[in-house]
């Protein structure tokens, strides 16, 4: 295949500075590496994230453990720091060409970027195509084949697909994919095995004192005990496991920082209370995974045994979606109503009218086919007071953490689905949260297990990703696109075709103005595969 030499690319260089490159050259593939032209590309909040962190992000970082640093300075694309990157994680592409020490890649594949690249650590985060390597918002991406596979299963991150469905909703898998990764990821129920354990304590305690549950064989490699008055020496984000019997806020406050990546913190109150608002991390819920539990009792076991196998819906759930009428809250709400568990009811919230009639028009005929009441709220105009049982957050905000848990039921579930910058925190009420044995969790992207089950729904027909899109775009009007993102103007996703070098931002709804004939292969006003293939045979011709 003959290649250009130059590209369109949007190219983020600064907090908040976008920039579109009309002449980003096109690399020429290494022997381990893979070029791969992009279909399209779905933009997300979490680009906007980067856009305004920048090298403050957790995914923007370099990276410190699981590959060689000569590995990575051979990879044009990867773009730690303060160097100039291409957002777009949400892509489709083809593979055009690969490297002569490629062994797991072909020209001609048409594959689904799984972007999460989890065993590659940064500093609070992990590794991302997008990120600190070179996302989708370009004609031409480069991979390099020591990266994109799975260095403990094998599997290969550019997951092939059919030809029967349309790019843009084969992109779409992978925010639905982040969803389902919330619902499905599995959690630690007992201490780490072969990670480190700190105890903290008046009186010295041993392992084997803390009566953890019978059906753990798990053992510490360290074991630590201190007394409350000789935390501020210990190394910050050291421990796997912090057991801390006692309420005092400021100890809780100074253990928090001592807590690792993936980390559990568990407050052992033994009938004492806290009395006052404990400032916690709750950016590291999401970005580190850490995890808060408690027990009013004294077992520390007890606290352990409040951790659910995985977080998904329950019986009964009453659910509610803080944020339900952009993007990603429209997914949670479709799958709490299709999810098939008896008995859940659905309330979505925002604060645009027009956000949430959009959402239930598109909900309202899957309600009404699985006996799902759903609810929707413009809490600007109408304040909710109800208590719920299972939180999803869609907005940044660490209010709606603190909310959350006043309004919790018992055993409620708080899924701060919105990434919080990794370095905030937020003052909760760890007493109503421990007494209603609340569990917050957090995951951030998905895994190559999460790609597959959505993919599979949408190549049975079981799932339309596409019904998430509200507008297209070429490359002229992908910073448009992302202001919209910003601005909340629009309330599903929007899909740049790269190749499209100057078609501007278009909402569905305006599509007849512009392109007729595309606007007529729409379904209910919904994009579609013939739809697609039209936008590229007259705009391309354009």
């Amino acid at each position: 295949m003959n290649l250009p030499k130059s590209q369109y690319a949007i190219q983020l260089v600064g907090p908040g500075q976008l920039r579109l490159n009309t002449e980003k050259p096109v690399p020429q593939v290494g022997p381990h590496q893979v070029l791969a032209k992009v279909e399209c590309v779905g933009l997300c909040f979490s680009d906007l994230k980067l856009l305004r962190q920048f090298d403050q992000h957790a995914r923007k970082s370099a990276i410190v453990t699981g590959i060689s640093p000569q590995v990575l300075s051979e990879i044009p694309s990867y773009m730690p720091g303060d160097r100039p990157t291409v957002p777009g994680h949400e892509v489709t592409c083809r593979i055009v060409a690969v490297g002569e020490k490629v062994k797991h890649h072909q020209v001609g594949e048409r594959c689904l970027v799984q972007t999460d690249y989890r065993t590659l650590r940064t500093g609070n985060s992990n590794a991302s195509f997008g990120y600190n390597f070179e996302g989708g918002l370009q004609e031409y991406v480069l991979m390099d084949e020591r990266i994109i596979i799975d260095p403990e299963t094998g599997e290969r991150f550019l997951i092939p697909v059919d030809e029967d469905r349309s790019a843009s909703a084969i992109a779409l898998v992978e925010p639905w994919a982040c969803v389902e990764d919330s619902y499905v990821n599995e959690e630690r129920q007992t201490i780490k095995s072969g990670g480190r354990l700190l105890v903290v304590s008046d009186e010295r305690l041993h392992v084997e004192d803390l009566e953890l549950p019978d059906s753990s064989q798990a053992r510490p490699a360290h074991y630590e005990w201190v007394q409350p008055e000789n935390l501020a020496a210990l190394p910050d984000e050291a421990f796997d496991d912090i057991i801390y019997f006692g309420a005092d806020s400021s100890a809780i406050e100074i253990l928090n920082d001592k807590l690792a990546a993936r980390g559990i913190m568990n407050i052992v109150l033994g009938g004492q209370r806290i009395g006052r608002p404990v400032s916690v991390g709750i950016g590291r819920v999401h970005y580190g995974m850490t995890r808060w539990i408690g027990t009013t009792g004294s077992s520390a076991a007890d606290s352990y045994r409040t951790i659910p196998a995985t977080c998904e819906l329950r019986e009964d759930e009453k659910v509610v979606v803080i944020g339900a009428g952009g993007p990603m809250g429209q997914m949670h709400v479709i799958r709490a109503v299709c999810s098939g568990i008896s008995d859940v009811s659905v309330v979505g919230t925002d604060v645009d009218d027009a956000r949430l009639e959009s959402l239930m028009k598109k909900v309202r005929p899957l309600a009404e086919a699985n006996h799902v009441p759903v609810r929707m709220v413009n809490t600007q105009k109408t304040p909710l007071h109800e208590k719920f049982s299972y939180f999803a957050l869609m907005a940044p905000v660490g209010a709606l953490v603190a909310a959350a848990i006043r309004d919790s039921m018992s055993d409620a579930l708080i899924n701060i689905f919105a990434g919080i910058p990794a370095p905030t925190k937020q003052e909760l009420d760890l007493d109503t949260y421990i007494a209603n044995r609340c569990y917050m969790f957090g995951t951030s992207g998905s895994v190559i297990r999460d790609m597959k089950i959505v993919l599979k729904k949408v190549e049975s027909g079981q799932l339309d990703t596409n019904c998430s899109v509200d507008a297209i775009s070429g490359m002229a009007g992908a910073i448009d696109g992302i202001a919209a993102v910003e601005n909340r103007t629009l309330s599903g996703k929007i899909i740049v075709y790269p190749m499209l070098h100057d078609v501007g931002l278009i909402p569905l709804a305006e599509l007849h103005q512009k392109y007729p004939t595309v606007a007529a292969k729409l379904e209910n006003g919904a994009w579609t595969r013939t739809a697609e293939e039209e936008l590229l045979r007259v705009a391309a011709r354009a």
